[in-house]
């Protein structure tokens, strides 16, 4: 199935199981802002479709990482995602690296990838001007990431409106390759997640562990008591009227607390008599009961550690077998592999 347009993408994911496609790096423990911003809609989209998403260790090679410490993030992430709600029975769940056949697909799409197309990323230039080392893998990283996508044929991608430039080279990629060798791949429509919510971090940033101002999805509650009450706010009195709209607490308040509750806090803060502790605190309440059930399940993991490799396994498997068939479609297109008779 071949999906060109807007108009045809929004008609097949109405009336089509599609498949979506995600993956997150083990760079750190994950927060509350992969959580709201993006992971959480990820999961409400296996429901509906089909998910293939997996753990992108060999993306975050590109910052040689501590091995040790390397590992213990990757399988962190599996059953942080386990606990959050990924079904390994709807969702295609596996390690990158335990599916070899993408780096193959890497090395044949960077063959008809220019160098131009690479050197308009601006994925790159931000990473390198963060003070990342400028390798060639760092360089190269978008067409391991058309790898990824292309490799699955997946119908749709969900990322966030700055991601959006990720997937138009995966498709330039590709229609570049289609235009070479022929209908070979699927191209891939961006599935923009409209409604993600930009999450501010304790110092009024938005939450990134390079910041170092985030709130772990599950580190004990007494530490994300004390982050949240660190949170920066202004200096306006007790008594005046405030903007919600523009304070750190209100917004992630905005994230956790129900549409009328949220609303009497709206109206206390423009009649003022309010203070920004008191918000805090409702804060870490809500906080605590939104992800105590996803706690429990991760304590409950922590002490399962064959079922988690048991479910990546399984999942690196089934995502094998597809990939399988799609080499199979790449090398017969560029004539790689032996001459058979019959």
């Amino acid at each position: 199935m071949f999906i060109h347009g807007l108009e045809a993408r929004a008609t097949l994911i109405q009336e089509t199981k599609l498949r979506v496609l995600s993956g997150i790096q083990p760079s750190g423990k994950l927060h509350i802002g992969n959580f709201f911003g993006a992971m959480r809609q990820h999961l409400q989209l296996q429901a509906e479709n089909e998910g293939f998403y997996f753990i992108a260790d060999y993306h975050a090679l590109t910052t040689n990482p501590d091995p040790v410490q390397f590992k213990a993030n990757t399988f962190d992430v599996a059953k942080d995602y386990l606990a959050l709600g990924l079904d390994p029975d709807k969702t295609v769940f596996w390690r990158q690296s335990d599916v070899p056949e993408v780096t193959e697909l890497a090395w044949i799409l960077s063959c008809v990838t220019p160098m131009g197309l690479l050197q308009r990323c601006t994925s790159y230039k931000d990473k390198v001007d963060q003070g990342l080392s400028p390798v060639h893998g760092l360089f190269a990283y978008p067409v391991l990431q058309a790898a990824d996508i292309l490799m699955f044929d997946s119908h749709v991608v969900p990322v966030g409106q700055d991601q959006k430039q990720h997937i138009e080279v995966t498709r330039d990629i590709a229609m570049k390759f289609n235009n070479i060798y022929g209908e070979t791949f699927v191209i891939p429509e961006e599935h923009i997640l409209k409604s993600v919510a930009v999450v501010p971090g304790i110092d009024g940033r938005k939450m990134s562990k390079s910041y170092d101002n985030t709130i772990e999805i599950f580190e004990p509650e007494n530490k994300v008591k004390k982050k949240v009450m660190r949170i920066v706010t202004d200096s306006t009195p007790v008594e005046d009227p405030k903007d919600p709209e523009k304070c750190n607490a209100f917004a992630l308040l905005k994230l956790v607390a129900e549409p009328d509750e949220l609303a009497e806090w709206e109206t206390k803060y423009r009649e003022g008599g309010t203070g920004y502790g008191t918000v805090k605190k409702r804060v870490v309440e809500l906080l605590h009961d939104y992800f105590r059930p996803y706690r429990q399940r991760r304590e409950e993991l922590e002490n399962d550690t064959d079922y988690v490799e048991e479910v990546l396994c399984k999942g690196a498997q089934k995502a094998r077998a597809v990939a399988a068939k799609t080499m199979e479609r790449v090398r017969n297109a560029t004539g790689l592999g032996a001459i058979r008779n019959g």
